[in-house]
């Protein structure tokens, strides 16, 4: 188990801190279950309010999709405010770029504040293209950004070894090391008068008096407040979020490239397969971080996608060494919007942060504010923007089929046909052999688990029988 949910680079440089097992029942004003960078942040901001706070993590921070990101802090998700303004409106995709600009300038004020050693970086970020067809895409966002007047610029030359056909520029974004930065986020915690507690997983949640009673296997929070911050939310009913979303799994590589990596920025490309590369600072020297090759979680995987980024890298890099590889999953919305705010109209003080879309480190810092404020009474002027309970997804009416049709598949037609495939503890789908990681994977919801059937990633709270 601890193979995969310690093996990125991140958490292997770091000299995490322990934080102790949940032994006993205690009551706090707001329960957080997560301790990845979603759940420290509004730990973070509701602490600083004078709040009472505790974490709930499963194993350790940022063991999941925290530990495996790539750390870019950014507005620039992708090409996405065409899109965004297509669906929604010039006043809606504006107010999404100021709301995640409004992100990176809060972090960057914390790592100040706080003074939290992270390698924090501004950088200059670019989605560029090497194929023909995408260049017109690369040009059309361009030009939809300009009328949101967010300032943007088409370029022909990046700083990687490649011949790109274009690519969209944003200045001023920023990279960092995410879990040095969400250590600093829990030391302030601490500090706070917040509790913090790993290897203390979640096993139910109760409402009594008006309140939730959280249980782990050792102890249990009584709290006013619940927040459900563990990427994909544990809670099946109410919220339907297993019909909204779905998981998508990435590989990463750490390359030391034997070359002066010095980058103004940070890069993605628009077309598929995706590639991403930034700068990682290891002492006087910059490594090359790449992620790519993603895959709907629990899908046929075609080829070995470590061996595909390596030859990506050797063509750029001839003398290139590969130092670490891991995988990261990341819960994807049918709109590429989150859900952040209330976790279901029923659930009076529940709270949800999910669906970021591979793009949580701005997102997180939305959410940590917005539901700071929703438990403080305050109005936050970007809530609107990703309410939970929207009705906007049933646009994308092939993939919510596709969805649906897939956990009917696994919960009722495996069943009846008696087949000896294995079944998710999350809903009863089935899941599928993944044989370069050596695991399970559910191909509805992106549940992962061990040979042996052991819990790696959620939602499934259980083990295989």
């Amino acid at each position: 188990l601890l193979r995969w949910i310690m093996n990125s680079f991140w958490n292997e440089r770091m000299e995490n801190k322990e934080f102790s097992k949940l032994n006993k029942n205690i009551e706090v004003d707001v329960a957080i279950i997560g301790g990845g960078l979603a759940g420290i942040s509004t730990a973070y901001y509701l602490s600083k309010n004078g709040l009472k706070v505790a974490v709930l993590e499963k194993e350790k921070l940022c063991y999941c999709t925290t530990g495996g990101s790539t750390g870019k802090i950014t507005s620039q998700h992708g090409i996405i405010y065409k899109y965004l303004k297509d669906i929604n409106g010039r006043d809606y995709s504006k107010k999404y770029y100021e709301a995640n600009e409004d992100a990176l300038n809060n972090i960057q004020k914390i790592i100040k504040e706080e003074n939290i050693n992270c390698d924090f970086e501004i950088k200059n970020a670019y989605v560029y293209t090497e194929v023909e067809k995408e260049v017109q895409s690369i040009k059309q966002e361009i030009e939809c950004t300009k009328k949101l007047d967010i300032k943007s610029e088409f370029v022909s030359k990046i700083d990687l070894p490649i011949d790109i056909l274009g690519a969209i520029k944003f200045e001023n974004q920023a990279q960092f090391d995410p879990v040095k930065y969400t250590y600093g986020l829990a030391n302030c915690v601490e500090k706070n008068g917040g509790k913090i507690f790993e290897k203390s997983k979640v096993i139910d949640v109760v409402e009594d008096g008006g309140k939730y009673n959280i249980s782990t296997k050792e102890g249990s929070v009584r709290a006013k407040y619940l927040v459900i911050a563990t990427r994909y939310p544990i809670i099946k009913f109410p919220g339907y979020y297993f019909i909204k979303m779905y998981q998508s799994t990435s590989y990463a590589l750490i390359v030391d490239t034997h070359t002066d990596l010095d980058f103004d920025g940070y890069y993605i490309n628009q077309e598929a397969p995706k590639f991403s590369f930034r700068t990682v600072k290891d002492g006087d020297r910059n490594l090359l971080l790449v992620v790519g090759y993603d895959y709907k979680t629990g899908t046929e995987i075609v080829g070995n996608p470590f061996e595909y980024l390596k030859a990506k890298v050797k063509k750029m890099y001839p003398e290139s060494e590969v130092l670490k590889t891991w995988t990261a999953e990341d819960c994807i919305s049918l709109d590429k919007i989150p859900y952040i705010g209330d976790f279901s109209d029923i659930m009076e003080n529940c709270y949800v942060a999910t669906g970021f879309n591979k793009w949580g480190i701005t997102s997180s810092n939305i959410a940590a504010n917005i539901i700071k404020d929703k438990i403080l009474g305050i109005e936050n002027k970007y809530e609107h923007l990703f309410e939970s309970s929207r009705l906007g997804i049933i646009k994308n009416e092939d993939e919510m089929m596709n969805m649906l049709k897939e956990a009917g598949e696994g919960i009722i037609l495996e069943r009846i046909k008696g087949k000896p495939t294995p079944t998710c503890t999350h809903l009863g789908c089935k899941l599928s052999w993944n044989p370069i990681e050596e695991i399970w994977e559910c191909s509805c919801h992106g549940s992962k688990f061990s040979k042996r059937g052991i819990v790696i990633e959620g939602p499934a709270v259980k083990n295989l029988d």
